[in-house]
């Protein structure tokens, strides 16, 4: 691995057309493990935008030019430079985003496969009408500058998710990682300016102030966002005004439905791993978990003692499973779910509210809920932390009602030994991710995105690589001149 790619990891700046770039005012975000404020982080203002934009157009021409190959050739010397890096990623991505380091690393491999396996996706032209007298082509165009917009709670393999598509499709792009996990992106575009042109990658961090300068930017010709529904709908106004392309992938709250016939430990196992990695925290964990009344009370026996199996802990403990909420505000949100159990009588089969401590770190303890109530809180809204409802179900016309009966559709799975019943199943509901036997399973040449107000078009895949471009009807008439 070629040495000349290791960076220093304890000072962060915008980088801006291949530059470090200082701010005036800076931040600083807070370990969620140790409540401890973290480093200096850049607070971009109107001027750094601007100039990160202007950069972009500025490299965008020559970047376009490039061959789908030899842009995959720098893509390529980006992924050697993030690999060399790996053990300083996966620590950084421990203390910013709270991970252990098993979801850390897993983390870090999700941003290799995306680094490594993207670029072998090419664009191609479509022929729908070629004979003597005319040929018509479909091509993909590159938009131009695209600008990512990222979470907090996958802070290097989301973005890296939406901007090796980006700058394969021939775009420029620019970064903006939360306010609370502002590091790994700012080292990412670090490494960046030892491979790429000048303005090709940029990143820049600040605060809630950031996003609008760069949605409302006539220089930027797209916006791909993670992220809340509620942040979602505000970006895709602020768009419309200079009609920009727009990715969103919004909230989730994804059912699995589990069907009498299944292996009842092992699936249960499964499903308190997917509906409880990275503590809750993903858009794509298993939120309702509706299982055959047959079956459900051995199942959620199951499924709270595969959950007592896994160990909390902060992100310096490699045996730790259950990391701490990320932020604060996300921290209050679930303490206030969280108070709903005893003012509606909900049945808690493991954890429940909290109990006042002394001791640091944003952690909440994992919950399962008891067959709540189909119109609680805990089954119509996304939780984002360690707490599930188990459901009962009988009818499959009717979990099937109820399993679509949100506004959200994101992913969504079923359980059955009977694979061609649960193909059936799974093919009525209403997500653009939905899974046979698995949930959560996703790779870069596969895209990913919602459904309803889960969101609008996808990332990852052949899918997502056109979303970053414009289609083009290109018409050649062989005769008549």
């Amino acid at each position: 691995m070629a040495t000349d790619y290791k960076i220093p990891f304890d000072t962060f700046h915008n980088v801006i057309n291949n530059e470090l770039v200082s701010t005036s005012t800076t931040r600083q975000a807070i370990n969620p493990s140790t409540e401890e404020p973290l480093w200096d982080s850049p607070v971009s203002t109107q001027e750094h935008v601007d100039k990160a934009v202007s950069a972009a157009r500025a490299a965008w021409p020559a970047w376009k030019k490039l061959s789908q190959d030899e842009r995959a050739a720098y893509l390529n010397k980006f992924a050697d430079a993030i690999e060399a890096n790996q053990e300083a990623f996966v620590e950084l991505i421990g203390k910013e985003a709270g991970k252990p380091p098993q979801a850390a690393g897993f983390e870090f491999f999700l941003t290799m496969a995306s680094a490594r396996e993207t670029p072998k996706l090419r664009l191609k032209e479509e022929k729908p009408e070629d004979n003597e007298d005319r040929t018509a082509i479909v091509r993909y165009v590159p938009l131009g500058v695209g600008v990512g917009i990222v979470p907090w709670n996958f802070p290097l393999a989301l973005g890296n998710g939406k901007l090796i598509p980006a700058l394969l499709a021939g775009n420029t792009f620019i970064w903006k990682p939360s306010p609370y996990t502002p590091y790994s992106a700012l080292k990412l575009a670090e490494l960046g300016a030892k491979v790429f042109p000048p303005g090709v990658f940029q990143a820049l961090a600040g605060d809630d102030s950031l996003g609008p300068m760069l949605t409302t930017h006539p220089g930027v010709n797209k916006i791909s966002f993670t992220g809340s529904t509620a942040t979602g709908k505000k970006i895709m106004a602020a768009c419309a005004g200079t009609v920009k392309r727009l990715t969103l992938e919004m909230g989730g709250n994804d059912a699995a439905i589990i069907c009498d016939d299944v292996d009842i430990e092992k699936v249960a196992a499964k499903i308190a791993f997917l509906a409880f990695v990275h503590t809750g925290q993903i858009c794509m964990d298993a939120k309702r978990i509706y299982v055959h009344e047959k079956i459900y009370d051995e199942f959620l026996t199951a499924m709270v003692a595969a959950t007592k199996q896994f160990k909390v802990g902060d992100s310096t403990d490699a045996e730790a499973f259950f990391g701490p909420i990320q932020n604060k505000m996300q921290y209050e949100k679930l303490h206030d779910l969280y108070s709903e159990i005893n003012k509606q009588n909900w049945k808690v089969a493991l954890g429940g509210i909290p109990e006042p401590t002394t001791s640091k770190g944003y952690f909440m303890p994992p919950t399962i809920i008891d067959n709540p109530p189909e119109d609680s809180r805990i089954v119509v809204e996304e939780p984002f932390g360690p707490i599930v409802p188990l459901l009962k179900w009988s009818d499959e016309d009717d979990v099937i009602s109820r399993a679509n009966d949100s506004e959200l559709g994101l992913g969504a799975s079923v359980w059955s030994k009977d694979v061609e019943k649960a193909k059936r199943m799974a093919e009525q509901l209403e997500a653009g991710s939905i899974w046979v036997n698995t949930h959560f399973e996703v790779a870069p040449n596969v895209p990913f995105g919602g459904h309803k107000q889960s969101g609008l078009g996808m990332d990852w895949g052949e899918v997502g690589l056109k979303g970053w471009c414009n289609p083009q009807a290109y018409w050649i008439k062989h005769s008549g001149v």
